[in-house]
C-alpha cells in the first residue's frame, strides 16, 4: 500500500469514531461556514494522527505533498488541520521543489483563517528557512489573493531574531492602505512579532504609517 493510500484509509477510519455533532455545529458557526465538521477537538486529533503517522513509512517529498493536497481535498475540516499536521511531523522529508510545487495548492485550498495560518506555521516558515524563496513570496505578496498575501506577510512566523525585519516591514509597507481585514490583521501580527525583539522598528513603522488599519496597530502595540 503506498503512504497516501496508507494515510487516508486509516485517518478516514479513525476519525469518524470521534466525531461530536454539537461540537461540529459549533465549529462550523465559528469558522463562517467554511467547511463540515467532525466535530473533533485538536488534542484528540492531533493524538489520532500521532499513532498514524509513527506507523507510516517515510516519505518522499511528493508523496508528503500529494497526500496532504489529497487531505484537503475531504470535505470536513478536520481532515484540512490533519495536512499541516503531516507536514509539520514529516518536514524533514520535504525538499527545496516542496513549495513551489505543493504551497500555493494548499493554502488556496478551502481557504480561511484556520488552514492558512496552521500551514504557515507547519510549512512555511520552517521550509523559507532552509530553502529561501523569495520569488515565490514576491509572487505572493503582489498578487490578488488576500490568502497569499497573508502568507506572505507572515512567512516568517516565529523566528524572533532569526527575522529578516526590513524585509517583513517591506512585505507589510505594499499593503498599509489595505482595508481587507485578514491582510490588516497579518500586518498586526507581524509587527507584533517583531516587538518582541525591536521594538525601535515597531514604533519607526507606525509612526510612518499613521493611518495604519485599526486592528494592525492594536496588535502591533501589544508588546510595546
Amino acid at each position: 500500500m503506498s503512504f497516501q493510500n496508507q494515510l487516508l484509509t486509516e485517518i478516514k477510519r479513525e476519525f469518524p469514531k470521534y466525531k461530536d455533532s454539537k461540537r461540529a455545529e459549533g465549529a462550523f458557526n465559528y469558522m463562517k461556514g467554511i467547511a463540515p465538521f467532525l466535530g473533533i477537538d485538536a488534542t484528540t486529533r492531533r493524538n489520532i494522527l500521532k499513532k498514524i503517522f509513527k506507523a507510516l513509512p517515510e516519505p518522499t517529498s511528493d508523496q508528503l505533498g500529494k497526500s496532504a493536497l489529497a487531505l484537503m481535498k475531504l470535505p470536513q475540516r478536520e481532515y484540512h488541520y490533519a495536512a499541516y499536521d503531516l507536514i509539520e511531523y514529516f518536514i524533514e522529508f520535504a525538499d527545496e521543489t516542496f513549495l513551489d510545487k505543493y504551497a500555493e495548492k494548499l493554502i488556496t485550498s478551502t481557504p480561511w483563517w484556520d488552514t492558512v495560518d496552521g500551514l504557515g506555521t507547519a510549512m512555511l516558515s520552517p521550509l523559507t528557512i532552509l530553502f529561501p524563496n523569495k520569488k515565490l513570496i514576491e509572487k505572493w505578496n503582489k498578487s490578488n489573493d488576500i490568502w497569499l498575501i497573508r502568507s506572505s506577510i507572515q512567512h516568517q512566523r516565529g523566528r524572533r531574531s532569526q527575522t529578516n525585519v526590513p524585509y517583513v516591514l517591506e512585505l507589510c509597507q505594499r499593503h498599509v492602505d489595505s482595508n481587507e481585514f485578514f491582510i490588516v490583521k497579518a500586518i498586526g501580527w507581524a509587527l507584533r512579532d517583531i516587538s518582541k525583539f525591536n521594538k525601535t522598528a515597531v514604533r519607526d513603522f507606525l509612526k510612518k504609517n499613521p493611518d495604519l488599519g485599526y486592528v494592525a496597530v492594536k496588535e502591533a502595540k501589544r508588546y510595546l
